[in-house]
């Protein structure tokens, strides 16, 4: 998994949980306690119930995306910017700000004026932000989102089945959507990247939201952190029948059982009682084992389905019907240690995806098994040795 550093704060999973909080300098914002347009009250509330309760990053909204509302066009977003620069600089704590938009005019000019990162919710549908985040070097959240930026989050209203090659899924799922959405005009490499749950458009289902929240863990194969925003969705109250005022509770226990699946920045207009449970999350959540000496790493994988995610990201094939107990990357491997492993596994039940770096995967006894046939093969023997001391 690659770390991404936002001005200094890292995030990934060499880090603890981060805690995005909100603040909205919208006035459309369904939210009250987070929507302000007085800076110095908008700043107050960042120092007391943000920064002050523990955020890591102030998360700035513009303009609701909200279905129900119009879109704001850049130079109407460009208009309440003062708003949310003002509110920066009269802010005496110290965090992350963050810009949330859609287009490449805002995030510079917001960059420009001081923010450290943007929060792009239409997942790169406007081609130039990447450029534009690369240029200044910033982190930047890219949210599942078809390329138009009228409609963010509504990736079901896309063709992305017709982009789907790989021969284990002959028909895109929603979840396929959601992953081919993050994927489009790639990824820059301080891209956090977000599958977009709530209720972004008509077509979308409480069961989408679900399927994807269940298959978190398939997202860790487009290998950068994962920001989930689930705070008192309706996707959680709904199984307990809680209104959104009510909703805490459940927002909590999902916020711990995310950060279990793999999601590094969550966020929350809740900050104190998120990062409680973040800390929850950290603490008993399965950590990968990795050794850069080695560039070895385990992936973060239960099933065939989420090996099958970071064997496709290599370019390699696998049907998840094969099942699989343990999977690892392996980087660094010449030509002669590939040929030495391949050989080694024919005999075995292990498999091997040879791409670029090497995925492989079995049983704990099949990979013990193969690391004995590789005794005293050099960096390959070395590799496997680690692995069987391991499962």
């Amino acid at each position: 998994m690659q770390n991404v550093d936002a001005a200094g704060l890292g995030i990934g999973d060499d880090y603890p949980t981060r805690i995005m909080g909100v603040l909205n300098v919208s006035r459309e914002s369904p939210y009250d306690p987070s929507v302000f347009d007085d800076h110095d009250e908008a700043a107050a509330y960042v120092d007391e119930e943000l920064v002050g309760e523990g955020a890591d990053i102030v998360d700035v909204g513009l303009e609701s995306a909200n279905k129900r509302f119009d879109v704001l066009s850049a130079e109407q977003e460009l208009d309440r910017l003062d708003t949310a620069i003002q509110t920066m600089e009269s802010v005496s704590g110290d965090a992350i700000f963050s810009i949330e938009t859609r287009y490449h005019e805002v995030a510079e000019a917001a960059i420009e004026a001081g923010f450290d990162m943007v929060n792009d919710i239409c997942g790169f549908a406007d081609p130039e932000m990447p450029r534009i985040c690369r240029e200044y070097d910033v982190a930047v959240g890219k949210m599942a989102s078809p390329p138009n930026l009228e409609r963010p989050g509504a990736v079901e209203e896309t063709d992305w089945a017709a982009r789907k090659s790989s021969s284990w899924a002959q028909q895109a799922d929603y979840v396929d959507q959601v992953y081919e959405a993050l994927r489009q005009n790639g990824l820059t490499d301080k891209t956090i990247v977000d599958p977009a749950f709530g209720g972004w458009s008509e077509a979308k289902t409480l069961a989408n939201d679900r399927e994807t929240f269940r298959r978190l863990r398939e997202f860790r194969a487009l290998d950068r952190p994962i920001l989930v925003s689930i705070n008192r969705k309706n996707f959680l109250r709904s199984l307990a029948d809680r209104s959104t005022e009510e909703a805490l509770p459940v927002s909590l226990a999902a916020t711990s059982m995310a950060i279990d699946r793999g999601a590094h920045v969550v966020r929350t207009h809740d900050v104190a009682e998120t990062l409680d449970a973040a800390r929850i999350g950290d603490a008993f959540a399965d950590s990968p084992l990795r050794e850069a000496s080695l560039g070895v790493e385990e992936l973060d994988v239960t099933n065939g389905m989420e090996v099958a995610r970071h064997v496709e990201a290599v370019d390699a094939d696998f049907d998840p019907e094969d099942g699989t107990t343990r999977a690892f990357r392996i980087t660094g491997l010449d030509p002669a240690d590939r040929e030495s492993l391949a050989a080694a596994a024919a005999d075995t039940n292990v498999r091997i995806a040879d791409g670029s770096p090497v995925v492989i995967f079995g049983t704990p006894r099949s990979l013990t098994r193969l690391a004995a046939t590789l005794d005293d093969s050099g960096r390959v023997g070395d590799v496997m040795e680690w692995i069987a001391n391991d499962v």
